[in-house]
């Protein structure tokens, strides 16, 4: 499974974001690109079940990554963003690090087992510190989109 194409294009991923200071913060803005693929759901539907999603333990995965995701009805197809910030953001991450890149992925209610496998191989990508190095230092989208084919071809 390429992880970039979860993604889709590069049009779903958004670099260097400034401004973005807290979780919530953070969890609004993804639902505001994940909102953009899909009629069927809000951003507010997204947030929520979102913040839900982190009320049973913090999606941040250590290593200034974090992979927020949830189940939501109305879509048919697993639904995906990814931002990387200026400054990392305190996320309460399983290593108590700050976060600075967060791939965030919706997956239909009644899905089956596949979006595990999602979110196996992109703690697997992302643990990995070389290539958050390269993610972190990568400014434009197309080219992470790219660079993002290329780890996981």
């Amino acid at each position: 499974m390429l992880i970039a194409s979860l993604l889709v294009n590069s049009n779903n991923i958004h670099c260097k974001e400034n401004g973005i200071l807290s979780k919530k913060r953070l969890i609004e803005y993804m639902s505001q690109y994940l909102a953009v693929h899909s009629s069927a759901i809000t951003t507010d539907r997204i947030f929520h079940a979102l913040l839900e999603r982190e009320r049973l333990g913090s999606t941040g995965l250590g290593g200034g990554v974090a992979i927020p995701h949830a189940r939501v009805s109305g879509i048919t197809e697993t639904v995906a963003a990814m931002i990387t910030l200026v400054a990392p953001i305190n996320y309460e991450a399983a290593d108590n690090k700050p976060v600075d890149i967060i791939f965030g992925i919706l997956v239909p209610e009644d899905g089956d087992q596949y979006h595990l496998e999602h979110l196996a191989r992109l703690a697997t990508i992302l643990r990995n510190q070389e290539t958050c190095e390269l993610i972190r230092n990568t400014n434009d989208p197309r080219k992470l989109f790219n660079l993002l084919l290329a780890i996981d071809d």
